[in-house]
């Protein structure tokens, strides 16, 4: 799964990129200053594993990951090509989500293409962008559907009245992922691979000044009075700091978190609500050798989550072991947990839940 670092040039795209995959992106105060997309594979922190480490005494760790695209910087007139737009629209079409960030600090040594900050406005420019290229996918694929639809294919006739409600809808400068539908339409919106139709968590940049103060801050103010129209997430985070702060850990992490005031860092926060906006969820697996966090979709069902592992175990699926997380813990041991009742057998039916620590058995 991948979540595209989009937003205006000089808004702190690759400095929060290089914070979260420590991955060096160029970083400077120019326009552009990225122009092929940086590509990096970020850990979403889980304490669980850690503490089902103790449990099994193993030093192996291996964590759920997400992929963050860091995609150079939007400008008006992206859509018709300006500051190489068409190139970077295509990277943001390739990616499933959208990680917005948007400044929300002043400082006159950093260049701002508009002059001035205005979240709402910045927001507002690079929807623009996306929409109108959307406006123009649906401009291509309407009169295909219309074709259809006059030769009485009763189904191209439905779909080509949500795409021209979907068209009003745009041109009224509204995402498509803000378009009311049921879920059989919306796989008729999703067919199109429209810009606007990605979910969304917007990054309000902000400087350290303002790390106590976003509830009343202005500009986090306007992202969020946006955010809620679209029922999109808010994260406010300092990029600066948290790039400095990336490389440090244990007690020289907690010594300048004290000093620069911060409570909880963004990072993890961004990093959890990234995949938790994925619709992903982790489900355990753990012993000796490795305790492990497999990722999956919302809803997956046990044989598909066995197939994670191994197409193998998909194939050959029979049944799975499955204890809750805080229930083994509880238990201190997996055996006790199955004395107390705690462990469960599930068959091909059985949705897996996020923490569920599974052991599956298979035939091949």
């Amino acid at each position: 799964m991948k979540l595209g670092v989009v937003g205006l040039p000089n808004v702190g795209k690759s400095t929060l990129f290089n914070a979260l995959t420590k991955a060096g992106a160029q970083s400077a105060n120019y326009p552009f200053c990225t122009i092929e997309p940086n590509v990096g594979m970020v850990n979403v922190p889980d304490e669980r594993l850690i503490k089902l480490a103790e449990l099994y005494n193993t030093q192996k760790i291996t964590p759920a990951s997400i992929e963050f695209v860091d995609i150079a910087g939007l400008v008006k007139g992206a859509s018709q090509g300006e500051g190489l737009g068409n190139k970077f629209l295509s990277h943001i079409r390739e990616v499933d989500a959208i990680c917005h960030v948007v400044r929300c600090f002043k400082d006159g040594n950093i260049i701002h293409v508009e002059g001035s900050v205005n979240p709402k406005r910045d927001i507002e420019t690079i929807n623009v962008e996306l929409i109108l290229a959307d406006l123009e996918t649906l401009e291509k694929r309407i009169p295909k559907i219309e074709k259809q639809a006059r030769s009485g294919d009763k189904n191209a006739y439905h779909e080509l009245e949500i795409l021209q409600q979907l068209k009003t809808h745009l041109s009224s400068g509204n995402p498509a992922r803000t378009l009311k539908l049921n879920d059989d339409d919306k796989k008729i919106v999703k067919d199109c691979f429209l810009l606007t139709s990605k979910p969304v968590i917007y990054v309000c940049n902000i400087s350290l000044e303002q790390i106590d103060k976003t509830l009343t801050d202005e500009f986090v103010s306007q992202v969020r009075e946006v955010a809620s129209k679209e029922n999109a997430k808010v994260i406010e985070l300092c990029a600066q700091v948290e790039e400095e702060l990336s490389s440090l850990e244990g007690d020289e992490l907690e010594e300048f978190k004290q000093e620069f005031g911060i409570k909880e860092l963004g990072l993890p926060r961004l990093i959890k609500a990234s995949y938790s906006l994925l619709g992903l969820i982790s489900f355990l697996t753990a012993g000796e050798k490795e305790v492990r966090a497999w990722t999956i979709t919302k809803g997956t069902k046990a044989p598909q989550a066995a197939g994670v592992i191994h197409t193998d175990f998909e194939k050959g699926f029979i049944k799975a072991e499955v204890v809750k997380y805080q229930d083994l813990l509880d238990a201190k041991n997996y055996n006790i947990a199955k004395e107390q009742g705690k462990v469960r057998l599930e068959g091909k039916d059985y949705v897996v839940e996020d923490g569920d620590i599974m052991l599956f058995k298979f035939n091949v």
